[in-house]
């Protein structure tokens, strides 16, 4: 049920009042979810931040993180994609609360729901499924960011602690920012603001 309204919202995002709406309406859209999710939290009395995993995860986070980023790097690199970005730290910043809700929504949300109705293992491609979906049209987006969950899901499931998860996603989307072209990543963009692009 809170996977389907976190979904359902996104979409309504994503499709409908993101083409006709100021930009400030995502902070409207990313609360409900952060909201939904809070709720799921409440239910279940999982709040993702078990001190006794921290150091778990941070180390299992590390691990992905910097493999994940150099093969970004090396992808830069290949495609000689890499650039300046006068806006890095203002963009780190916003990237941390950003990553830090979508994590929460992932792992408490789209994770157990998944865990829930398949078994243990199956959940993780589940919710990574599920997330990578949100995050179409754009292939570039959907394809990184079902690897990423795969990743995410997998270490949180055996050290449930959401912040090093949040950090890695800042910043491996930080990588992104300054190695990959615009041409690559579609902006970052998905549903039908990901279609104006094109």
């Amino acid at each position: 049920m809170y996977s389907a309204l976190i979904v359902a919202t996104v979409l309504l995002y994503t499709w409908i009042v993101a083409p006709a709406a100021p930009r400030w309406t995502a902070a409207v859209a990313a609360a409900i979810v952060v909201g939904i999710s809070i709720a799921r939290a409440a239910r279940s009395g999982e709040w993702g931040v078990a001190r006794s995993a921290f150091q778990r995860s941070l180390r299992l986070a590390a691990v992905f993180t910097a493999a994940a980023a150099a093969a970004i790097a090396i992808a830069g690199w290949r495609l000689g994609t890499w650039h300046d970005r006068p806006t890095l730290a203002a963009d780190a910043v916003l990237l941390l609360p950003w990553a830090l809700g979508q994590q929460f929504a992932l792992q408490i949300v789209f994770l157990r729901d998944a865990q829930a109705i398949a078994s243990r293992t199956a959940g993780i491609f589940v919710a990574a499924a599920a997330f990578a979906a949100l995050h179409l049209p754009n292939p570039f987006l959907a394809a990184a960011t079902f690897v990423a969950a795969l990743a995410w899901s997998a270490i949180y499931d055996r050290a449930p602690n959401v912040l090093p998860l949040a950090l890695s996603h800042a910043v491996l989307t930080l990588v992104v920012l300054v190695a990959l072209s615009d041409d690559v990543t579609g902006r970052l963009r998905v549903g039908a603001a990901y279609l104006d692009l094109h």
